[in-house]
């Protein structure tokens, strides 16, 4: 009597244990999870308090989600990333983009079918490749972090039954340009494979780049997913609600996927989320500059010729992917750096880096003052460890 063996395989879940790290360390300063500072907008927050006068409210809804909600995202994707949902491709409200992914990926694969995700990757990705019975191919990027199409072209097979790009990119910040996003779809078009698109980030740019969806693409809803969030931009990471636009026929077996996790996605949430999308992009886009300036103030700091890693830049999210000059391991690094250095961040081997040590560095959730008293302990903890 015990766990499953395909189960027992799957990474455990890094957050948690850093987690628990922190908690036994008081007054750490977290460059850790990627989440903002800011919560919902007023608006959303007014929603939520009005929601549950009506005995419709608590019963449950649409297995797809609520009709005005998913009208109203269908109108956001086509002015906001030129997604035009019908009539090739079908639009499904999950609790989170990663219960989207689950959905797609439980929809396409059967038992020993391969995957490829490039890394370094997000590591529920990864994860739930495995939870589904099939293979991870990991392919690794470029030196800068960008996307290698060829070495994926080389990495397909019978097997393969998608691939996975994740742009602006967690853990790396970087965000690829649309011709390379334009050559995987195109790649998975030719090759009869899906291409699964994770737009988590989609609001956060910087000068110099912007986000393009390859669902946009003409012809390709046949072959094309692609995943969206509430939880970053808006500020909604324990309201649980994301969305997917997948084929049309997949629709049948996301139906039986979702209403088997879920039934529904949870009401109050979606009432919630589609006040939150009234207020629009303009929301998240606000806390740009800000957001801009921390990452100019890292990168200086980490490219310091003191400091003993090598740090490409990133012009999405809010991360940077750091490769720490050490022997050392990057869970012993990221362990060390909280319990001798009062400062967190999230160790590479999680997101597929395991040849020397990465760091991923998130700078989301803090403010000025807290940004520059870690970077101090940061770049001291890493002088510390560096051999």
């Amino acid at each position: 009597m015990t766990q499953s063996r395909r189960i027992a395989a799957v990474q455990a879940p890094v957050i948690p244990t850093v987690g628990r790290w922190l908690r036994a360390t008081p007054g750490t300063i977290s460059f850790g999870q990627g989440m903002v500072a800011y919560g919902p907008p007023p608006e959303a927050l007014e929603a939520a308090r009005r929601f549950g006068g009506e005995p419709t409210d608590h019963r449950y809804g649409p297995v797809e989600g609520l009709p005005e909600l998913a009208e109203a995202l269908e109108a956001k994707l086509a002015a906001e990333n030129g997604i035009r949902v019908r009539p090739d491709s079908r639009l499904v409200i999950s609790a989170g983009s990663n219960m989207s992914f689950m959905n797609a990926i439980l929809a396409i694969v059967d038992t020993d079918d391969e995957v490829i995700i490039p890394a370094p990757f997000y590591f529920n990705h990864e994860m739930g490749v495995m939870i589904a019975g099939s293979r991870p191919v990991v392919v690794r990027t470029q030196p800068d972090y960008q996307l290698d199409v060829d070495a994926i072209a080389r990495a397909i097979t019978s097997r393969t039954r998608a691939v996975v790009t994740v742009s602006p990119n967690n853990p790396t910040g970087v965000v690829f340009p649309e011709a390379t996003l334009r050559a995987v779809n195109q790649l998975c078009a030719d090759r009869g494979i899906f291409h699964i698109h994770d737009e988590a980030y989609e609001h956060f740019t910087y000068p110099g780049v912007t986000n393009f969806s390859p669902g946009s693409i003409d012809g390709a809803g046949a072959h094309t997913i692609s995943m969206f969030s509430f939880s970053k931009g808006f500020g909604m990471a324990s309201w649980r609600v994301g969305y997917m636009v997948a084929p049309e026929r997949l629709w049948d077996a996301i139906n039986k996927i979702q209403d088997t996790e879920l039934v529904c996605p949870p009401a109050i949430s979606q009432v919630t989320a589609l006040a939150a999308l009234k207020v629009g992009a303009a929301y998240p886009r606000a806390g740009l500059a800000k957001l801009d300036r921390l990452r100019h103030m890292i990168l200086a700091e980490l490219r310091r010729p003191d400091v003993p890693c090598d740090t490409p830049d990133a012009h999405g999210a809010f991360y940077f992917f750091t490769r720490v000059r050490t022997s050392l391991d990057s869970m012993t690094v990221a362990e060390r750096l909280i319990r001798e250095h009062k400062v967190a961040a999230m160790p590479g081997s999680a997101f597929g880096a395991t040849e020397g040590c990465y760091l991923r560095i998130s700078y989301g959730m803090l403010d000025d003052a807290a940004a520059t008293e870690g970077l101090r302990r940061l770049t001291s903890g890493l002088r510390a460890l560096a051999m």
